[in-house]
């Protein structure tokens, strides 16, 4: 059984289209990142997973449960993050998930969710008093209370520094590899996507346009080898009565894209220092999964 599974989900604001027939799977101790620019239909296509927004058309359940707007037969087992964290400003970090524990009719100990966030030197703190970063960890504490089987996390990374962005990294990868938990995220940092999920959605305009695992990336990134030498004109003549292809790229140098250049860029350094012209710089650049994300949105110009 799927622990995620949407079909044709939809949804419309007047005669706005937010998330427009949204079909995908995620089956159990799976980490799914979904990627999209701001306005692409990720906020709202996560409220809809939880029964917060209805969906114009399509359905989707949850936990081999059917979710419909106000439905909350999941919501014990499911941890989630929407949007900015809030809490209670007036009551201490501590009394905080006390509340939400008791008003979710949560299992566990909250100060097992304080060590785990990092948070024991400030349970006793009131909200107001808190970071950006400590609010964001504060919010992460109440979407794990009760050890669930699924997290819905919209941007679980946001306000925190360097060190906070691989804490929470190790945890969430953690809780997949050694409990099963699956979780489900948003995020527009692509670097930790790369590092963390074990599958990646793009969703552009409301639609779904490609899923990808992560372990296949590797193969759709476009990879380049970059030349430079002192002559680059006269390199650019001598590759070419070789069989390579290079093309001139402002601040790059010569560029060449075939496999044979990429694979053995010993053989290129070879052509060009027999002929005189030394290569002062030879890299295989591989394109990021930003770079990716953008070619395939069509932003990749802007």
């Amino acid at each position: 059984m799927s622990t995620i599974e949407a079909v044709g989900l939809t949804k419309r604001y007047g005669r706005v289209l937010a998330v427009d027939e949204v079909s995908f799977r995620v089956e159990p101790g799976e980490i799914y990142a979904l990627l999209g620019l701001n306005g692409a239909g990720k906020t709202t296509l996560i409220r809809m997973l939880l029964g917060m927004i209805a969906p114009t058309g399509g359905r989707v359940a949850v936990l081999g449960a059917a979710v419909s707007f106000g439905e909350r037969s999941a919501w014990a087992r499911t941890g989630y993050l929407v949007e900015a964290p809030a809490a209670y400003p007036e009551l201490t970090v501590r009394e905080n998930l006390q509340v939400i524990a008791r008003l979710r009719r949560l299992p566990g100990s909250v100060d097992d969710v304080i060590d785990r966030l990092a948070l024991t030197p400030y349970a006793d703190r009131r909200a107001r008093a808190l970071s950006m970063g400590n609010l964001q960890r504060l919010a992460l504490a109440k979407a794990l209370i009760g050890r669930p089987e699924l997290l819905v996390l919209d941007e679980p990374v946001n306000g925190l520094d360097p060190a906070g962005v691989v804490e929470i990294r190790t945890l969430l990868a953690g809780l997949a590899r050694e409990h099963g938990v699956t979780v489900f995220l948003s995020s527009h940092l692509l670097a930790e996507v790369a590092r963390l999920a074990t599958r990646v959605g793009i969703i552009h305009q409301g639609r779904l346009i490609q899923e990808l695992d992560a372990g296949g990336l590797d193969e759709r990134l476009r990879r380049r080898l970059a030349v430079a030498t002192r002559d680059d004109a006269k390199a650019h003549a001598v590759l070419h009565t070789h069989g390579y292809h290079p093309a001139h790229d402002v601040g790059a140098g010569l560029v060449l894209t075939g496999e044979g250049a990429i694979a053995r860029p010993e053989e290129v350094a070879t052509v060009l220092v027999e002929a005189g012209v030394p290569p002062t710089k030879l890299l295989v650049e591989e394109e990021d999964l930003e770079s990716y994300f953008l070619r395939m949105v069509g932003a990749d110009d802007a």
